[in-house]
């Protein structure tokens, strides 16, 4: 069948592209030209500036571009054509389209099509979907190595190692009845040690490639009246939060998204950290400890006359008491423009938790903390490493480790080889549905139905 759509944003714009595909798209487009064009003669990938007709009322005067199958974005026969914004003419060259045979075509079923035609695999489908999503460089970065088959790349290599498992496991079968191991058996251990190895750091590498996607979140922390929302508003240059002198002004969180150096960040302002009586301050506080709990970035506020102390004693125990261990840590010791202070200081008393003086108020120092939020970032996209996007790979992934588990119990339990090639398969099954060799309907649905009409 072949469908149509309006491949650009919706609303009036200087051009609108339609896109028509199908093995009836020339036949279809063709009969809206004037013979003098010669729409026929065209050869592919050429672009023509043409009049496009209803009967003999001109709709608009287009350029068009035809894409001979398997040469276009789907593989199949496709025709672009770009004409003028209006919301009349992208509805009337629809209409012509419906009209002469076509349909409207479903969320993602261009790029469903390319997937069927086998000009992508599924890593790479999903990865246009990221690829429009983007709103920062790392996004960007990553949608744009996995369509080139970033992560396919890595998911072929890690098949071809399961079916070197699968092969020697046969090996042993095949002997079976003779009840001879085979003489590989360490070969497969080292083969099983380092597909274990490479699956865990996929999986690990889901945390960071999905905040460096969505957005690294980061929660700027302290007690009431240290400068938090001061802090927010200076990191952003804007005027986002309120800022008082009042205690426990902030009542809730605040969020707001900032790029450093092409990475985007969530930036969460919390309310103060104390004993309150104060129901809905308190009701702020918890939200300001989940917003903490959920962060992979911790600025911890504090105001300059702090002892270095009373800071160290108030951050192990957020440390404690909510896992903070695993999170980057930045003491952030404000309000330097009213108390002479150093910052070496607090250095013997903070382990593992990089120290910037500032005064917020007067944006002094500011930067020192963009900078060091821009080298976080970097740390974690760094290397030529693949990292997991996508919380489809991530729960693949996760279930080829536990395979993983399984196979090396076996072997150590004395586990049959036919039981232990059940397991062998299950991960190679799992790979297929990664890279869409094995496929689901539901499945396939569920992405494409993410995408826009006309992609």
């Amino acid at each position: 069948m072949t469908i149509c759509s309006i491949s650009t944003a919706p609303g009036i714009g200087a051009i609108a592209i339609v896109r028509v595909s199908g093995p009836q798209a020339f036949d279809i487009v063709g009969k809206l030209t004037r013979a003098d064009s010669r729409f026929g003669e065209w050869p592919a990938r050429t672009a023509h500036y043409c009049g496009l007709y209803d009967g003999a009322q001109l709709v608009d005067e287009v350029v068009m571009v035809k894409y001979a199958a398997p040469h276009s974005y789907d593989g199949e026969d496709m025709v672009e054509i770009s004409c003028h914004g209006s919301r009349y003419i992208q509805q009337k060259i629809l209409e012509l389209l419906l009209q002469g045979g076509c349909r409207l075509a479903e969320r993602g079923e261009f790029t469903m099509r390319a997937f069927m035609n086998g000009k992508m695999d599924l890593p790479q489908a999903e990865a246009v979907g990221d690829l429009i999503d983007s709103q920062s460089e790392s996004a960007h970065h990553l949608a744009v190595n996995q369509l080139k088959g970033g992560v396919s790349r890595t998911i072929a290599d890690l098949r071809d190692r399961f079916i070197q498992l699968a092969a020697l496991l046969e090996l042993e079968l095949d002997f079976s009845e003779e009840e001879v191991e085979f003489a590989d058996r360490e070969k497969f251990m080292q083969l099983l040690s380092e597909l274990k190895k490479e699956v865990q750091r996929l999986v690990a590498s889901f945390h960071s490639g999905n905040a460096l996607k969505n957005g690294i979140p980061v929660a700027i922390v302290g007690k009431p009246n240290v400068g938090k929302s001061t802090l927010l508003n200076a990191l952003l240059d804007d005027d986002r939060a309120i800022v008082s002198d009042i205690p426990g002004t902030t009542r809730d969180t605040v969020e707001d998204t900032l790029t450093v150096g092409g990475t985007q960040f969530r930036v969460i302002d919390t309310a103060g950290i104390r004993q309150s009586a104060d129901t809905i301050e308190q009701s702020g506080i918890e939200r300001s400890f989940r917003a903490m709990e959920k962060a992979d970035v911790i600025l911890y506020l504090v105001d300059a006359s702090e002892t270095p102390s009373e800071v160290t004693a108030e951050l192990g125990r957020l440390r404690e008491e909510f896992s903070l261990n695993e999170k980057k840590i930045f003491l952030i010791i404000n309000k330097i423009d009213k108390t002479s202070i150093e910052k070496n200081q607090f250095i013997s008393g903070i382990k593992d938790a990089e120290i910037l003086a500032i005064s917020a108020k007067n944006r002094q120092n500011v930067s020192d903390i963009l900078a060091a939020l821009s080298r976080y970032a970097e740390a974690c996209a760094a290397g030529d490493h693949t990292l997991l996007t996508n919380a489809r790979h991530y729960d693949l992934m996760r279930g080829i480790a536990a395979d993983i588990t399984r196979i090396e119990e076996g072997f150590a339990t004395g586990l049959p080889t036919d039981l232990v090639a059940i397991d062998v398969r299950s991960a190679l099954d799992k790979l297929g549905q990664l890279t869409g060799t094995i496929t689901d309907n539901d499945v396939l649905n569920t992405i494409f139905g993410k995408f826009c009409i006309g992609k």
